[in-house]
């Protein structure tokens, strides 16, 4: 199966405000920062559906120049909701034990807390079912390496996939903090349990855990891939600090072009790392590594555009965090920035209610003015654009359509999910 993506034409203005009409004919808000060619048919995040058209095809190319509107653009490979399923499976059973294994090695003060927080204990410390995630970055690395260097490559990485997913916990345990987020995985935060301190220093130690990980690996591509991974670390850092920084400002003060440069130091630098430390193990080219490094950091910006926006219209049943929680927060995401700057009247109510201190009854109109202002339809519109931009670069990378299958599914689950 190929991945068809339609260019949609302009679907905002590089400056100003009011309306314009795109290349497609439709009225659309017209934004500060402009989106870009490649974009993919949107249907709108449903139940698990889809955010680009799927069609069968038998010739594969990738969008590597600027598309008419109405054109169709194919990227070949499976992108079956099965399969990325299966191969998330398959990652959890190969890195799941080593994980384990990393984290008991944490003195106990430590440990329980890490414990806790990957779903295996339960605060008192007896044994829980466990819910450590979806495992989409580790699956990355098992997935790149393999596409590039086969089995053994495979094989060889999974120490560098288990470091990947322990980076990305130690994100979690601090920004659960930072954000006071109460709720995660349908179970209180850490740092709600045991404290701000232990959660900071649990999630310290797991930082600490992967690069030793990767310093004991006798793999010839190791050393690379620690040094990759620790410049990775601090442009998350990086990130972050722009993301807390962007809500001391008011509602006007914050542009597009800085919520996305942000979102990619915070989401789409650690995928793209993962992609990357899968190709370093096939022993790949430095323009392999590169291409894999930007066909993650593409695919992360679009899951974080899908993420923004199951923050705000994603069922809690399903997200396990509580509805509106960005948006009481006042949260800067991209699709609130989105509607902030795109010069309708919707955007002007929604700029009044994020400078009022948060009132649970206004909940429901600060969502309605979000989709109003067109905050929904520009992040889903932009996450498809991202997804094409990410074929492009796999592509390149792995032009043998069945190579690269696993890594297509694997990225189109991340825009055809609800939680």
């Amino acid at each position: 199966m190929e991945v068809t993506f339609l260019h949609l034409g302009a679907v905002s203005s590089p400056s100003g405000a009011g309306t314009s009409r795109s290349d497609t004919g439709v009225e659309t808000p017209r934004w500060q920062a402009p989106t870009r060619s490649g974009s993919a048919t949107v249907r709108g995040l449903t139940e698990g559906g889809p955010m680009a058209e799927f069609t069968t095809d038998t010739q594969a190319r990738a969008p590597e120049r600027t598309q008419r509107p109405g054109e169709r653009v194919t990227v070949s490979g499976p992108a079956d909701g099965h399969e990325a399923a299966v191969i998330l499976e398959r990652v959890r059973a190969a890195v799941d034990p080593a994980l384990r294994r990393a984290v008991e090695s944490l003195p106990r003060s430590l440990r329980r807390v890490a414990l806790y927080h990957f779903g295996w204990e339960h605060a008192d410390g007896t044994p829980a079912a466990g819910n450590a995630g979806k495992a989409i970055r580790p699956a990355l690395v098992l997935t790149a390496a393999a596409a590039l260097g086969g089995d053994r490559a495979r094989e060889a990485a999974v120490r560098a996939a288990v470091a990947v997913e322990l980076v990305h916990n130690f994100t979690l345990l601090h920004d659960d903090v930072m954000d006071r987020d109460t709720t995660r995985r349908h179970r209180p935060t850490a740092w709600t349990v045991f404290g701000d301190a232990d959660a900071i220093l649990a999630g310290d130690a797991l930082q600490a855990l992967a690069l030793r990980l990767l310093a004991e690996d006798p793999h010839p591509a190791a050393g690379a891939a620690a040094a990759r991974l620790a410049a990775c670390v601090v442009e998350l850092c990086e990130g972050q600090h722009e993301d807390t920084a962007m809500e001391e400002l008011g509602p006007g003060e914050v542009t597009l072009d800085q919520v996305l440069v942000m979102a990619e130091a915070k989401t789409g630098a650690l995928l793209g790392c993962a992609c990357a430390l899968g190709a370093l193990y096939a022993g790949s080219s430095t323009e392999d590594v590169e291409a894999m490094d930007a066909f993650g950091r593409e695919a992360g910006l679009a899951f974080q555009l899908i993420d923004d926006v199951i923050g705000i219209w994603g069922d809690p049943g399903r997200t396990g965090k509580p509805a509106g929680a960005d948006l009481a927060a006042r949260k800067k995401s991209l699709p609130v920035v989105a509607a902030l700057t795109s010069g309708t009247t919707a955007s002007a109510e929604l700029a009044e209610l994020y400078a009022a201190p948060y009132d649970e009854r206004d909940l429901a109109r600060t969502v309605l003015a979000v989709e109003e202002a067109g905050g929904r339809d520009w992040a889903q519109v932009q996450a498809a654009d991202r997804m094409a931009r990410a074929m492009g670069q796999l592509a390149r990378a792995v032009p043998d359509p069945e190579a690269a299958g696993g890594l297509l599914s694997l990225a189109e689950f991340v825009t055809r999910r609800s939680s």
